[in-house]
């Protein structure tokens, strides 16, 4: 059952990674009807939408390092798991990253330096945000989101709507940050297309792992706080 669990938490980051990271390269900016920065924010919300509902009894459908150790932080998560869900969810990611890279350089005019949907600071922030601006925005969206994964996933939350919270909250903080950072809150979504970009993406990458983690923690533990009963783990069947 864990190697079900290990599968679901790639099929799910690279069909996040896949989806949001595609509709930035291939769609935000197409000629005349491109979907622009409400449509890319969309697009991440809706990919986790519709995974949540595909696997969120398999695996609780975290797609995102973050969330697992936000929920671990959280006590809804056993600690033991933290290292298999979060190797799974970057190798799901790197994949979507790698079938994207094909699909997109078959378009004349394709050009890595243009970004390939990585996350930034400073000059490579797509609105010059400096690095400590770019931090507090991470932690700040992270431990936001968390918030609402805790809430959305508590007992006595209105059964069934949890992955509509979940994904309108990703795209309600894809509305506010792609600005600053091209909106991470999700480490393996960064390490993905950074991969691919190398250079400045990977000198930056660090930023988009220590910033969600301690925003995910953040996040955990606060709602834990707030209310610790019941205690139900997010990790599907």
């Amino acid at each position: 059952m864990d190697a079900k669990k290990y599968a679901a938490e790639a099929i799910g980051t690279f069909w996040l990674t896949f989806a949001g990271c595609g509709s930035a390269v291939i769609a935000a900016g197409f000629p005349q009807v491109g979907i622009g920065l409400v449509g890319v924010s969309f697009a991440f919300g809706l990919s986790v939408v519709t995974m949540a509902y595909a696997i969120g009894h398999i695996s609780g459908c975290h797609l995102n390092p973050a969330v697992t150790v936000g929920l671990a932080a959280g006590g809804r998560f056993p600690a033991g798991q933290i290292l298999p869900y979060v190797i799974a969810q970057v190798v799901g990611a790197i994949v979507a990253a790698a079938l994207l890279y094909v699909i997109a350089s078959g378009a004349a005019g394709f050009d890595l330096a243009k970004g390939f949907a990585s996350n930034g600071y400073g000059t490579h922030s797509p609105g010059g945000y400096s690095m400590v601006v770019c931090f507090i925005t991470e932690v700040i969206m992270t431990m936001m989101f968390l918030f609402i994964i805790m809430g959305a996933t508590h007992g006595k939350a209105p059964a069934g709507f949890a992955p509509l919270a979940i994904g309108l909250a990703l795209v309600m903080i894809h509305l506010v940050s792609i600005p600053v950072t091209n909106t991470s809150v999700n480490p393996a979504r960064s390490t993905g297309p950074a991969l691919f970009v190398g250079g400045w993406a990977l000198a930056q990458l660090w930023l988009f792992w220590v910033a969600p983690l301690i925003g995910g923690v953040l996040g955990g533990v606060i709602y834990r706080w707030l209310s610790d009963e019941p205690k139900g783990v997010v990790a599907g069947a």
